[in-house]
């Protein structure tokens, strides 16, 4: 497998031979933008707020709040990171507060909604489960049936940003 596609290397050969091929053909733009043909709209905090916070009172109701949501210009997926949960503890007075925040890498301003949510999605389970384990997993399908689909797909979005630049025009 080719190094360039290092957000597939755990995919078979078959899988990263056709995503090669099309990359080498110069058809995967192409391939993104036929299935998502247009970038979310949710391009500021407040947005991307109400977003995470409309999928969270939908499926996490009784789950520790979040104190802040918001794009970060620091993540980048060169750290593997898109997204950041992030559980911070401060002393106030006499008692130790405790906060969830959750970030998302600035580079989802423009990005198909599916994987914005894919995300959001995964973050906010981590309020559940810390670990990338099975039962994480299961909570990340049952906000978002095709999660793993989206993931794949990402990660083909991804390697297409990072090789052959964006698929949308002005971003």
């Amino acid at each position: 497998m080719s190094s360039s596609l290092k957000y597939l290397s755990a995919y078979s050969t078959e899988i990263t031979d056709k995503i090669q091929t099309m990359l080498d053909a110069d058809t995967l733009k192409t391939f993104l933008i036929n299935k998502y043909p247009t970038p979310h709209s949710i391009y500021n905090d407040k947005a991307l707020r109400e977003y995470t916070m409309d999928i969270k009172n939908q499926y996490l109701k009784k789950s520790n709040p979040l104190s802040q949501i918001k794009y970060d210009d620091k993540i980048h997926v060169i750290n593997n990171a898109l997204g950041l949960h992030t559980y911070v503890s401060r002393v106030q007075g006499s008692k130790l507060k405790s906060k969830n925040e959750l970030r998302v890498g600035s580079m989802f301003k423009v990005a198909p909604e599916p994987f914005l949510n894919m995300i959001v999605v995964h973050e906010l389970a981590h309020l559940k489960e810390k670990d990338h384990n099975k039962a994480f997993y299961k909570l990340c399908e049952h906000m978002l049936p095709n999660y793993h689909q989206l993931e794949f797909e990402l990660r083909v979005y991804l390697t297409q940003l990072e090789l052959k630049g964006p698929i949308y025009e002005n971003s």
